[in-house]
């Protein structure tokens, strides 16, 4: 099939940006606008500790500069991202980035500046309710003044910013622009151009050699730049490294999580946690061998379907319906944004070619979130939808609730919305489906979350620190010892399968290590949406839930959660979520032996 070209997609599927800017030269002229107020942001630099007021009027200025810069950005990147081969929207988004840095920049005085301030007398502003809105701000601020340097410090590690992605930025070149996949057989024996996209096809195939023969294919590439790799993913290792040690971290995990002001220790309990559920994991990848019909379950037979014979088509109409249905439990005033979302073009659903892959929702301050979908017509399509808008829909209602300074959550919190609207979905279906086959399917999609979410995502969290630890004790990183952790760490969370040489090298190909200590919020994330999505299910309540979705940056993410009754200080969370991950496992085994 022959993709389309952008402007070959009926307007009806497309996101409408109109509310953003309404023209190409309405952006411009906002861009020289957001230009000229973020360059006179820096000049606000020596006002900050004169007082309360001065401090208010400062932090207006910067927040104006930046919410300005962040909506031409926007603008740009939701352009570009429609047909990332368009020249115009490349051009644009790059001077949109160009502007944000150049800002972040210029504004780098601001933390050591508040600093400066007497402790004594920051309280004294803080208790000023001039202040208010930038309270939390200025507080996680003030939390940060051991690791915090003078002004000139704080402006050469700002400078650093753009050398520091390096590593990240030749990962990307090599990996989505200049790396080549050979041709492989599909299952109809014609020969197919292997890509990152279709391999997630291919490893789904019903037949074994194609599963196979992608697998070694696909890695086999990534081992033959594996010296590449190791050298670029050590490179972003020692930044990380480095700039735990400049500011006066014990260790790149913990200037890592610090940021949110998440302790160590919950790190540890969501590890020790995962670990305690891998005998539950041994036994569903032992059903999934069974059900599979194989004598040796490998790598390449995790990803595709255990219910072969189920071809869940679902329009794009019947999708939106599933859609509300299922987050009906949420209340009349969800479903009224839902339907705000479907009418007033805020999806962009179908694929053309240039269009990035995958999904996303982002939120546009003042105007409402945006979702980049590619919509194929299937149940999974639906679950993405879904999960897309969970996110639009805590974009939305923190954005309406929160000032600028307040409005943007942070990762810890980011897939929980997500996480529940699936959750929710999944339960609807469950309710709601009485085929067996589709029951079963769906019991193994959310068995799939498990596996790829929590445990996959906490393999990868363990990966990361031993990495870490491997450096910061002075001992080389190397192909061989990065690829021997991540051997063991495979051997250890997949019991019973067996473990090719290739799979030792799939550290190499994953994006999410150059943004370090990232993932293990996926993992937790997910964990208090099942607990979250299973208590409105069970008491009806989401009022606390609700409100937890208009908290948007205002609080630190162990305590938004709190409001929704969920403390991952303790391991109750995740040792409740695996509870449930066995419980659909004894279903799941239970409806496969009928």
């Amino acid at each position: 099939m022959t993709l389309k070209i952008r402007n070959e997609i009926e307007e009806t599927f497309k996101w409408d940006l109109n509310p953003i800017f309404k023209s190409l030269e309405d952006w411009e002229k906002a861009y020289a606008e957001a230009k000229k107020i973020a360059d006179e942001a820096g000049g606000v630099a020596g006002t900050l500790g004169q007082s309360a007021e001065s401090m208010r009027a400062g932090l207006d200025r910067i927040f104006t500069a930046l919410q300005k810069v962040e909506l031409v950005y926007s603008y740009a990147s939701l352009l570009k991202s429609g047909d990332n081969g368009d020249s115009k929207y490349q051009e644009m988004s790059a001077k949109a980035m160009n502007l944000y840095v150049a800002l972040d920049t210029s504004i780098a005085f601001v933390d050591p500046e508040i600093l400066a301030v007497p402790d004594e007398k920051l309280k004294e502003y803080l208790a000023n309710d001039t202040l208010k809105g930038y309270r939390h701000m200025i507080e996680d601020i003030d939390r940060s003044r051991a690791h915090t340097l003078d002004e000139k410090g704080e402006k050469l590690l700002a400078k650093l910013g753009d050398v520091a992605q390096t590593p990240d930025n030749c990962f990307t070149m090599l990996e989505s622009v200049d790396m080549q996949f050979p041709k492989i057989k599909d299952e109809s024996g014609n020969e197919q151009q292997l890509t990152h996209g279709n391999f997630s096809v291919f490893r789904e195939s019903a037949s074994a050699d194609v599963r196979r023969e992608s697998f070694e294919k696909y890695f086999g590439e990534f081992k033959k730049y594996i010296n590449t790799w190791t050298a670029m993913y050590a490179g972003s290792v020692k930044m990380d490294c480095y700039y735990a040690d400049v500011r006066g971290f014990d260790s790149a995990c913990a200037r890592a999580l610090f940021s949110g002001n998440v302790p160590l220790s919950v790190y540890d309990s969501l590890v020790e946690s995962v670990h305690s559920g891998l005998p539950t994991m041994e036994r569903y990848l032992k059903l999934r061998k069974k059900l599979l019909g194989l004598d040796e379950l490998n790598m390449y037979d995790l990803s595709c379907p255990i219910v072969n014979d189920v071809k869940w088509e679902m329009s794009l109409e019947e999708s939106k319906e599933l859609v509300k249905k299922a987050t009906a439990p949420l209340g009349e005033n969800y479903a009224k944004l839902l339907d705000r979302a479907f009418q007033e073009r805020w999806m962009d659903i179908y694929e053309n070619k240039g269009k990035t892959t995958g999904a996303f929702s982002s939120g546009v301050y003042g105007v409402h979130p945006y979702v980049l979908l590619n919509f194929s017509n299937r149940l999974d399509d639906a679950f993405t939808m879904v999960h897309e808008l969970g996110h639009s829909m805590h974009s939305f209602l923190s954005d309406a609730n929160q000032d600028y300074a307040n409005h943007d959550y942070r990762i810890m919190v980011a897939e929980v919305a997500s996480t529940v609207n699936e959750v929710l979905l999944t339960k609807y279906l469950l309710k709601s489906e009485h085929d067996k086959k589709r029951r079963a399917y769906v019991l193994n999609h959310f068995l799939e979350g498990f596996r790829t979410t929590v445990f996959r995502q906490t393999l990868f969290a363990e990966f990361e620190r031993e990495a870490h630890d491997l450096y910061q004790r002075g001992d080389a990183l190397t192909a061989q010892s990065l690829s021997q952790v991540y051997r063991r760490l495979n051997e250890q969370y997949y019991v019973g399968v067996k473990i090719n040489e290739l799979q030792d090298y799939e550290w190499a190909r994953i994006p999410h290590f150059y943004n370090a200590f990232y993932v293990y919020q996926y993992a937790t994330g997910f964990c208090s949406a099942v607990a979250i999505a299973d208590n409105i299910l069970k008491t009806g309540d989401t009022s606390n839930y609700l409100e937890f979705l208009t908290t948007g940056g205002s609080m630190y993410p162990l305590d938004e959660l709190k409001i929704a009754g969920i403390d991952l200080t303790k391991p109750d969370t995740v040792a409740n979520a695996l509870g449930i991950f066995e419980e659909t496992l004894n279903e799941l085994e239970k409806l496969t032996c009928e």
